[in-house]
């Protein structure tokens, strides 16, 4: 039987049809179901699949993208990510004498112009020289979905030019294609939260452990920060004047900062929802530095979870991560002290695989950092575990604790994660003769005490100093009224305060109009090394994912006397 017998008939059908697609495409949007997007997958699905061929290689069957390089050699496509040339952001790198332009949809489907848009007011300033530049005709127009897939496949662009020769080609079938489009049309296609045409806002978390003498401390170099650029904002105004089209187009980047304090209170289970509070009432653009007594990992996590960059927070146990991405730390804490000496005792003095290392540390959340550091590092160098004696809450280190240790034959290495309290079994073993080969402090568990050490033990006794040298010849014992360097150690949170302003300025000047979080780290990685007197570390190191800025920790031994010297034992990164 015929449904139609006339062409009238046909188009009643047919807009029945159409009638009855919206209908239920309502009818599934109202359920809260979204409709199928792309090749089969919701928008979000979609959206993930794509970010996993862009970002990892991987096609959505879970295989590597095949990728072709110098013409015909195949590879491994998780080598040759979109990610690693043209930035998790999308907006590209420069590197090697190497332009890498921006692979973001807000970037690729508009005509590539010599100039920006001007108004109508900055046309008329442009030197006459510049004017037949901004005249001329796009360097590109503007890609479609087709000529992006031509582009992806063959590497020609949509004037028919081919792409460096350092640009892989892809072999991707039209469903796969189609998903990676998609992600590139989202990425980086709005300006983050917390941007306006005016201002950034940051925000900076204060937990309520902390005394308010080092609340002060953190957050007073930060204001000043601000107010000190709030005072060139009247030269700011000048700059279009002065130097014409060039002061426009920086006048386009330069936003006022905001920055508000986030106060976390009580128990860090209950952080994440205060957490989400704040930024419920207030979105920001990244966290910047913030100081807590405990452990920074819920607020980590937040960042992660929610993608706000993190900062260089004040924190001695950041989360120890090879693969996080948004939160960026001063170091590993009291975990690189740690980590420090098995690098020392396995690369540097390449202690013998028979010898016993044995480790005296409090179950408290520093001895287990100092613990965890050593131990994973020291397993990672193919050593044994060393044998950990752990001590409770209150217990003592016994005087003659030590030399029940000692094994004249093949005397033991000994790493005391302690603090002072160490010191009366330190002098008992060193009158006896049976005593370990070598002792480890930690300085930052010292403090002031560093330079009581006793004087008969300091011949085997190595401390970590995670900072640099001093470069004065006498230790301050007192840094509140030192004069010259402070190198006693402490949290020395104004030195890492200064560090922060110095690594903001220079990543909002090379964000330029580019405000993206994920740009934002990624310029911060982009930074040259950052060395004395812009911090108090031996330096601060930048690259790709790193995300832990002072990456050493010297070995030292004090010098005899009351007055006592550091004598370096390893370099600052130790190999």
């Amino acid at each position: 039987m015929m449904l139609w017998k006339n062409k009238n008939n046909h188009y009643l059908w047919m807009h029945t049809l159409c009638a009855l697609a919206v209908f239920f495409w309502a009818c599934a949007a109202l359920a809260g179901e979204e409709p199928i997007g792309v090749v089969g997958f919701s928008q979000q699905e979609a959206l993930m699949l794509g970010e996993k061929i862009y970002r990892k290689g991987i096609l959505p069957s879970g295989e590597p993208v095949t990728a072709i390089v110098k013409g015909d050699i195949p590879v491994d496509g998780t080598m040759f990510s979109c990610e690693s040339c043209h930035m998790r952001s999308g907006i590209g790198s420069f590197e090697g004498g190497v332009l890498t332009t921006a692979t973001n949809g807000a970037n690729l489907y508009k005509a590539q112009f010599n100039f920006r848009d001007l108004t109508p007011d900055e046309i008329r300033k442009l030197p006459r020289y510049m004017l037949s530049q901004y005249l001329a005709p796009p360097r590109r127009p503007p890609y479609t979905d087709e000529s992006l897939a031509v582009s992806l496949r063959l590497g020609i662009d949509p004037t028919g030019r081919e792409l460096h020769s350092v640009m892989p080609r892809y072999l991707l079938d039209d469903r796969e294609m189609k998903i990676l489009v998609h992600y590139l049309k989202s990425l980086s296609a709005e300006l983050s939260p917390g941007v306006t045409d005016t201002t950034i806002r940051f925000a900076t978390i204060i937990t309520d452990d902390v005394s308010a003498e080092e609340v002060d401390a953190a957050m007073a170099p930060l204001e000043k920060y601000i107010l000190g650029r709030k005072k060139r904002e009247k030269s700011i105004e000048t700059r279009a004047k002065n130097y014409g089209i060039f002061g426009m187009t920086m006048d386009l980047s330069y936003r006022r900062i905001s920055l508000s304090r986030w106060e976390l209170k009580g128990s860090p289970d209950t952080w994440r929802k205060q957490l989400e509070e704040h930024y419920r009432r207030e979105p920001v653009f990244a966290l910047l530095g913030g100081i807590t007594n405990g452990e920074w990992k819920p607020i980590h996590e937040f960042s992660e979870e929610n993608r706000i960059p993190c900062i260089f927070p004040i924190t001695d146990f950041p989360v120890i991560s090879k693969s996080d991405w948004y939160t960026l730390y001063f170091s590993k804490g009291y975990y690189q002290e740690g980590e420090a000496v098995a690098r020392h005792l396995g690369m540097t003095i390449n202690l013998p695989h028979d010898k016993t290392v044995v480790q005296i540390y409090y179950n408290t959340r520093e001895g287990r950092a100092f613990s965890s550091g050593f131990s994973e590092t020291w397993q990672g160098l193919a050593r044994q575990l060393p044998v950990n004696r752990i001590l409770q809450a209150g217990e003592k280190l016994p005087p003659d604790f030590l030399r029940g240790l000692a094994d004249k034959k093949n005397p033991p290495v000994v790493l005391l994660w302690l603090g002072p309290e160490a010191f009366p079994a330190l002098e008992t073993i060193a009158a006896s003769a049976n005593r370990p080969e070598m002792i480890y402090l930690s300085s930052s568990l010292l403090h002031e005490n560093l330079e009581k050490l006793p004087e008969q033990s300091r011949g085997f006794t190595y401390i970590t100093y995670p900072y640099a040298l001093p470069r004065v010849k006498t230790l301050a014992l007192n840094p509140s009224t030192a004069k010259g360097p402070q190198t006693t150690i402490d949290r020395r949170i104004p030195a890492k305060r200064y560090s922060t302003g110095v690594i903001l300025t220079d990543a909002l000047m090379m964000m330029g109009t580019d405000f993206y979080r994920d740009r934002f780290l990624e310029v911060i990685d982009m930074l040259q090394d950052k060395p004395q007197p812009y911090t108090d570390y031996e330096r601060l190191s930048f690259g790709p994912g790193q995300r832990y800025a002072a990456k050493g920790c010297y070995i030292v031994q004090l010098t005899p006397g009351a007055s006592p010297e550091l004598v370096k034992k390893s370099e600052w990164v130790i190999h």
